[in-house]
């Protein structure tokens, strides 16, 4: 191994990114259990598969966490901001209502009374996108800007990390006890968040000069930093409407892929511990793989061929699942499915999280990662919820083509952003 490579590895282990792997678990814990694990809950549940697709739309708080990102941003929270810091502060305080919403949905029961499961899931989706508004931001603040590749991939690493517990274990725990009982044990799981942002270091604030004049005046001032900057800044750049525009289509062939994905393990046959074995555990491994890998190629091919790679394998994973609905219930097919896929995944993950955090300002990095992703977010809500419907119209192997195909007009934008981001100097 040269000295390059053993380098490009050994950032991995830095203690500043091995605090970013421990809030990415954070940040994934929630996750499965608004979508994955809880799509699992719905079907096991007897609830159609057009109601679950709609139950999709609970991540809308991912997509319009951007609103009150600008408060998270400049807004002090005391007394925890005198104690932690800015960034810190916010990230215990929305820990907390995490852990709070997780046992309140556990509480629910999804047959007699889907609202209250909804309501409860929306609740958990906020305060989740309201951590992972600081998280991303801490991210970008903390971290060296030839450390942003392994953060990414870090992120993913603890990210996917988080869903494996709150997806297998919770699958595990769901066979031999009820549903209660795995969000309650799934709550005390967000301690090791907590523990990471009592350890973690304050990043540096950027000087900004105080206001001056009345209270109307220091209120104007501080509602134009706050919220208009961030936006303005970024609308002023070149070709932002490609930017937004390849947010939204690059991950949207996975996102109609993950919203339907259960619904088929369940309808071939495979078990609760099928699936946790198989599609949690085997993928977990594939996907830190590919995690591992995508920072590899950002680090050895740039950013921009990095996406190409990526990209190109996500579309060929969301055929295998063509595959893997013709062959049944077949273990085999079902391990090389999954495997494919998370291993695509991961690495398409951490070359987007790069991307995002390559737009940011650090001047507004809490509201303007806020609102790159909330444009991610969209393809998995808005976009992805009438999937059910469609699944209802068509035979499972061709709604997974269909996936693939929604896939290509993301990659084709990929052409005009090298461009753009070759003009900004980015």
């Amino acid at each position: 191994m040269t000295s390059a490579w053993r380098d490009a590895i050994s950032v991995y282990l830095r203690p500043r990114l091995l605090l970013i792997l421990a809030l990415g678990f954070a940040s994934g814990l929630p996750l499965a259990l608004t979508f994955g694990t809880l799509t699992f809950w719905l079907a096991e549940e007897g609830v159609s598969k057009s109601a679950i697709g709609l139950f999709a739309l609970v991540g809308t708080a991912y997509t319009l966490k951007f609103l009150w990102s600008p408060l998270m941003d400049q807004l002090p929270l005391p007394p925890l901001t005198t104690w932690l810091g800015r960034r810190r502060g916010w990230l215990l305080a929305t820990q907390v209502l995490v852990i709070a919403a997780m046992i309140g949905l556990g509480q629910t029961s999804p047959a007699l009374d889907p609202g209250w499961t909804a309501l409860w899931a929306v609740f958990l989706a906020f305060a989740s996108a309201s951590q992972d508004i600081v998280i991303d931001a801490y991210r970008v603040e903390i971290l060296a800007e030839e450390e942003q590749g392994a953060g990414a991939a870090n992120i993913v690493f603890g990210y996917r990390i988080g869903m494996l517990v709150s997806g297998a274990g919770a699958l595990y725990v769901a066979s031999i006890a009820p549903w209660s009982t795995v969000y309650v044990g799934m709550a005390a799981c967000m301690g090791l968040g907590i523990l990471a942002t009592l350890l973690a270091p304050e990043p540096e604030r950027p000087v900004i000069a105080p206001a001056i004049g009345s209270v109307m005046e220091r209120a104007s001032a501080w509602l134009r930093r706050a919220v208009f900057d961030p936006f303005a800044e970024f609308l002023s750049r070149p070709g932002w409407a490609s930017f937004l525009l390849f947010i939204l289509l690059y991950k949207l062939g996975d996102a109609a892929v993950g919203i339907m994905a259960n619904p088929l393990y369940v309808e071939l046959g495979f078990s609760k511990t099928e699936v946790a074995s198989v599609v949690k555990l085997f993928g977990l491994a594939a996907t830190l793989t590919g995690a591992f890998l995508g920072g590899l190629l950002i680090a050895k091919l740039g950013l921009i061929r990095a996406l190409w790679i990526c990209g190109i394998l996500q579309l060929l994973s969301n055929l295998a699942f063509s595959g893997l609905a013709l062959a049944g219930h077949d273990m085999a097919a079902l391990a090389g499915t999954i495997g494919f896929e998370n291993l695509a995944g991961g690495m398409g993950t951490t070359a987007f999280v790069a991307f995002l955090a390559a737009l940011c300002n650090r001047n507004y990095t809490a509201t303007q990662y806020a609102l790159l992703s909330s444009f991610m977010a969209v393809a998995r809500t808005f976009m992805a919820a009438p999937s059910g419907f469609i699944a209802d119209q068509v035979n499972w192997p061709v709604y997974f083509l269909l996936t693939a195909i929604v896939a290509v007009p993301g990659l084709l934008l990929i052409v005009v952003l090298q461009r753009r981001l070759t003009s900004t100097g980015r």
